[in-house]
């Protein structure tokens, strides 16, 4: 026999609980341990249940599915994610990828999908939704494309880099540059700078290439 893999849902909604937990326990090894109802509470039931699947609706009262998520992770809880939402945007896959987050499920689909993605994560493994396939080879495009590009940005100075992360969290140059102590205008140097070096044109690209590889810039400047 299979063993039983303990699971709590967090979601405001509990209609949508009630419907999702019906779905999950046809199976007799999967078991819903828990509900919550918003970003804090979900912590407190992980602590308290220890299970070993966390279902979290990115939208939330209080924290957010993403703030619950970075919180799992720095306090070290051992619990696999699955991400559920309405939102099928590339933004919001990418910043749960980015968290290490093994499953990514849209709740149009959320009952053909779920049991799938709940043994699958379980089991160590990634699964998302097939709608968002596309999603996950733009994702690998573009890492093959960082691969590319990666000898240019090591090129770049250890400040470009640190206003490179910067930028990636949507900083203006006024906050990088009262972060960094220096003057907006010298972020704007710098942005320029690392334009040219990037090979990048036009007026959000590089801010949509530092928040398309935060990731992997995070890894550079760290190494």
């Amino acid at each position: 026999m299979n063993p039983e893999i303990r699971i709590i849902i967090a979601d405001d909604h509990p209609i949508f609980r009630q419907g999702l937990k019906a779905v999950i326990e046809l199976d007799s090894n999967l078991s819903i341990v828990a509900e919550a109802e918003d970003g804090d509470s979900a912590l407190a039931r992980i602590e308290e249940f220890q299970p070993q699947v966390v279902i979290l609706d990115i939208d939330m009262p209080g924290k957010d599915g993403f703030e619950v998520a970075r919180m799992i992770k720095s306090n070290s809880l051992r619990v696999e994610i699955i991400f559920l939402t309405m939102h099928k945007d590339e933004t919001h896959f990418n910043e749960a990828i980015n968290l290490g987050v093994k499953g990514f499920v849209i709740k149009d689909s959320a009952a053909a999908d779920i049991v799938n993605c709940i043994k699958a994560v379980a089991a160590g493994q990634s699964y998302i939704s097939p709608t968002l396939s596309s999603f996950l080879l733009n994702r690998r495009n573009r890492s093959r494309a960082f691969e590319d590009s990666a000898a240019t940005i090591n090129d770049l100075t250890p400040t470009e880099r640190r206003v490179l992360l910067l930028l990636a969290e949507y900083k203006t140059s006024k906050e990088i540059a009262g972060e960094l102590g220096v003057s907006p205008r010298t972020i704007e140097n710098h942005r320029a700078n690392i334009c040219i070096k990037l090979k990048l044109e036009g007026t959000h690209a590089l801010v949509k290439f530092a928040a398309q590889n935060k990731s992997e810039i995070s890894s550079i400047l760290s190494s």
